[in-house]
């Protein structure tokens, strides 16, 4: 048996077949090399791109999470399952003067104009008879330099402390409502209650949004108020988190893009001179 390279009979290709050898190992080399190109790309997309990256997912398959083809479901009993939502810290008074602030995460937007909001609080809890008397209450965005301070708030009563004090807040006269704000948070909404609710184990308060005080540090030169950049805090199921990035702006799916027209532009100049 005649081999290329063997010790038996050993014979040197001819001119054809080192051209037939050249070209596979030339095949086989562009191949490798597209491979390797293929998951250089595909290792950028994943960094680059939101979603489980590849170590994540390789965990979260070990563990049962993730499978292929359709996934199975579980059903569950009914339960509050709604996440993530904003915990709010939600500052009020007593008519002598008396502050607290509770952390609160049921609450939201029920209304655009007029502007309303809701919370919903356990009558149990030492700010519901303060908001109830009262009428009157501020939510304010929580960040991430305020998470503690909104955790010690919601695990904490009022009835017995200062949560200003104690959590190093500072109280900030409101502009409608005697209750006060806490400066150190970026957005103060000032409400005043419309309608009471009882649920079951909360009561719902429909406000009206009276007026909103936002923090200037966020607001860049042309006038807007850039948000995003005050790291805000989300809730989500026993954890906190802060909003991650960028993936999209309301109306991005169906905007059309913008047609540059500088080009057709220069050409109509060009031809008047």
């Amino acid at each position: 048996m005649e081999r290329f390279f063997g010790t038996d009979r050993e014979k040197k290709p001819g001119t054809a077949e080192r051209k037939v050898f050249a070209q596979k190992r030339s095949s086989a080399h562009t191949v490798e090399k597209y491979r390797r190109q293929s998951q250089k790309t595909k290792k950028s997309r994943e960094k680059s791109r939101p979603g489980l990256q590849k170590k994540e997912k390789t965990d979260m398959s070990r563990k049962g999470f993730l499978s292929s083809g359709a996934p199975e479901r579980q059903h569950w009993r009914s339960g509050n399952m709604l996440y993530p939502v904003p915990a709010v810290m939600v500052s009020c008074a007593d008519r002598s003067g008396r502050a607290n602030i509770i952390t609160i995460a049921w609450t939201g937007t029920i209304c655009s104009d007029p502007a309303m909001v809701y919370i919903s609080v356990r009558p149990q809890r030492y700010s519901y008879d303060m908001i109830r008397d009262t009428g009157e209450f501020v939510i304010n965005l929580t960040t991430e330099e305020l998470i503690r301070a909104a955790d010690f708030c919601g695990v904490r009563s009022g009835k017995d402390l200062d949560k200003f004090r104690e959590c190093g807040l500072t109280p900030l006269a409101s502009r409608f409502v005697k209750a006060p704000s806490i400066a150190e948070s970026p957005v103060n909404i000032e409400c005043r209650v419309k309608q009471v609710i009882p649920l079951g184990t909360h009561d719902m308060f429909l406000a009206e949004v009276l007026g909103v005080s936002v923090d200037s540090r966020y607001i860049d030169r042309a006038g807007k108020f850039c948000l995003e950049h005050a790291r805000l805090a989300a809730y989500s199921h026993g954890a906190y988190y802060t909003l991650g990035s960028l993936v999209g702006s309301f109306g991005f799916s169906v905007r059309k893009s913008k047609k540059r027209k500088t080009g057709n532009r220069e050409i109509r100049r060009n031809e008047k001179k």
